[in-house]
């Protein structure tokens, strides 16, 4: 529920009167003395929906842009008339979407200042960082709690389909910003990290499991960036905290740029273009999701010569985000690609292994090891490692060149097949 608090122009008083009564609406007017131009304040209590059909009667009955308007949440409004209001406009309109005046405000709200964005988005990226090299997923949504990305991500949207030009260009600003100076500190403590001998000498970056997941996104983690942007509009437009939906626009946003930074600091290009790429389709997908998703609930400029141009100005934004993740999705379909080839390998490989041996009684199959090619995409496999155990009497089998012939053929590719012999005792 809102409450509006409007002024009322001179000699526009009996015209907004007869529109909030042809509305049907409860208001309450009180004479205002502190300003000759204005010559009343209506106090009208509203259900949600109601806020922006209200406004625009109002406007064509004389209400000039001029004029204070001042809506403000109410908890309680007690009166048999305003529930029949309530049943009403839940029928007419969605019943928790918020006027665009009230969305212009919450979306600049969430924008917070340079400082505090600068800081909380450094200290963000570094405990992003400090997470994914302890491999700490805890530490890592912990991160993510305090990053404040969700505000620009939100402001660069609404400002796109509202016509507010400042709050696009800042929200825009901010993201861009934000990104970047996410990955310089990361890699920045890093680079410390690294030449401090923080963590063992050697250490390959590769090699940790919340390092190498954003190292090959495929086509899931799209749905991830559309998702959260969805739900930031429906949290937004809906008047609703927006705190949770931020953690997850971070989830998106803050371990990417992060991981790119760790890539620079170790010096492995690789590492950050795949962890850079992820970060790119992220954000573009969150304010392409975000632009469809306010034009589609039906928010545009009050003022209908504006539509049209910003209806042009938001297809062409939208244009440029769909192109732009169309690009970069090739390396997301590389890895996807790359993936299922690679578990299809694996399958194919482990099942001959243990068809084979199955043709030994005294031969057991107690693990396998594949050994890659170098490179983050595409690699061949090269070597295949397996162990086999044996009674303590038993006498190992020939398997190496039996092995190594059935896996060739069954993968079509040359490789080296090496046999570990183990003694299995058994109680």
């Amino acid at each position: 529920m809102r409450l509006l608090q409007v002024t009322i122009p001179a000699g526009k008083r009996q015209a907004i009167e007869r529109a909030l009564d042809d509305e049907g609406v409860d208001y309450v007017l009180t004479e205002e003395t502190s300003n000759r131009e204005y010559t009343a304040v209506a106090y009208v209590p509203v259900p949600t929906a109601a806020v922006e059909p209200v406004l625009e009667r109002l406007r064509e009955a004389g209400l000039d842009d001029q004029a204070y308007t001042v809506i403000v949440e109410a908890n309680t409004v007690i009166s048999q008339h305003f529930e029949e209001l309530q049943d009403r406009y839940a029928e007419e309109e969605d019943e928790e979407r918020i006027a665009r005046e009230e969305l212009r405000s919450k979306a600049g709200e969430l924008v917070p200042s340079r400082v505090n964005y600068v800081l909380l988005t450094m200290v963000s990226a570094i405990i992003a960082t400090a997470g994914l090299l302890l491999d700490s997923p805890a530490v890592i949504v912990g991160s993510m709690v305090i990053a404040p990305l969700i505000g620009p991500a939100m402001a660069a949207s609404v400002g796109t389909v509202l016509d507010e030009h400042d709050l696009f260009t800042q929200g825009t600003i901010l993201q861009v910003g934000g990104l970047v100076l996410a990955v310089a500190s990361a890699a920045v403590f890093a680079f410390l990290v690294r030449t401090g001998l923080l963590i063992p000498p050697g250490t390959e970056i590769t090699a940790i499991p919340s390092i190498r997941e954003r190292l090959l996104p495929d086509f899931l983690s799209l749905a991830v960036a559309l998702g959260a942007g969805i739900a930031g509009v429906v949290s937004l437009t809906a008047g609703v905290s927006t705190a949770l939906v931020g953690v997850m626009i971070a989830v998106a946003l803050i371990p990417p740029a992060a991981t790119v930074g760790i890539g620079i600091a170790w010096g492995q290009p690789m590492v950050s273009l795949g962890a850079g790429i992820l970060t790119l389709v992220n954000v573009l997908s969150i304010n392409l999701a975000a632009i469809a998703l306010l034009w589609y609930r039906g928010y545009q400029p009050s003022e209908w010569f504006k539509i049209r141009g910003v209806r042009q100005t938001a297809l062409r934004r939208a244009a440029f985000l769909v192109a732009s993740i169309a690009l970069l999705s090739v390396f997301l379909g590389v890895v996807t690609y790359d993936s299922y080839q690679q578990a299809t390998t694996e399958q194919t490989i482990d099942d001959t292994v243990a068809q084979t041996l199955a043709e030994y009684d005294d031969a057991s199959y107690e693990s396998l090891r594949i050994d890659y090619s170098e490179g983050v995409v595409l690699r061949e496999p090269r070597q295949v490692v397996v162990t086999v155990g044996l009674p303590p009497d038993g006498t190992p089998p020939d398997l190496a060149s039996k092995l190594d012939a059935r896996i060739e053929a069954a993968i079509d590719a040359e490789i080296t097949t090496d046999v570990h012999y183990v003694t299995v005792q058994s109680a």
